[in-house]
């Protein structure tokens, strides 16, 4: 009798080892599940769910959230697909930003900063990636000295004694007896129509 409660003591004691509860599938499961529920917390209208529902109300879910913060370490970072919901993890840990996603107007107004900064991600990041000063114009080398031109002869006008009516830069039709002719492509001698080649 006494053998059986030494070995009672002996398993109580801290120096002999427990059953520790192992996985069937090496916690896969686990990761999974909450790397799904992370993710849903990118969407705005879930948050609003959660909250219209008290989850918020709740000191074990609110510590589960705290919990979830390790997916911010890159070692995890990498299986994130929609990385809004860090962001709004972050968030959650604030008891005004849960209290405030329980009213319809700061669900919509989340949801509504979501979609621009989505809409403008790309300018706004391309904006502040590659700010590259226009390039500097360079400077043309002084012109050769040109020989200079000899002054042009003097070319005389004729005067008249009254000007006619001033013409129009759109005219529609030559007045008759003028020296101007008409630019008129269709009475070109050249065909520009492709034709047939008969073979």
């Amino acid at each position: 009798m006494a053998a059986a409660k030494d070995g009672e003591e002996a398993s109580d004691s801290p120096s002999s080892p427990k059953k520790v509860y192992k996985d069937p599938d090496d916690g896969r499961q686990r990761f999974l599940l909450e790397l799904e529920f992370v993710q849903c917390l990118a969407n705005p209208t879930y948050i609003h769910y959660l909250a219209q529902n008290r989850y918020f109300e709740d000191e074990a879910f609110i510590g589960y959230l705290k919990y979830l913060q390790y997916w911010q370490r890159p070692e995890y970072i990498k299986f994130i697909m929609y990385p809004h919901c860090l962001y709004f993890l972050e968030l959650l840990q604030n008891a005004n930003f849960r209290n405030a996603m329980a009213h319809p107007a700061n669900k919509e107004l989340a949801h509504r900063q979501q979609f621009f900064f989505w809409k403008n991600y790309r300018n706004n990041r391309l904006k502040h990636i590659l700010p590259r000063p226009l390039p500097e114009p360079a400077e043309a080398p002084p012109p050769a000295a040109a020989p200079p031109l000899p002054p042009a002869p003097p070319v005389p006008t004729p005067v008249t004694a009254a000007p006619g009516p001033a013409l129009s830069p759109m005219q529609y039709g030559i007045p008759p007896g003028s020296a101007l002719m008409k630019n008129d492509m269709r009475s070109s001698s050249i065909d520009r129509r492709k034709r047939k080649k008969d073979v």
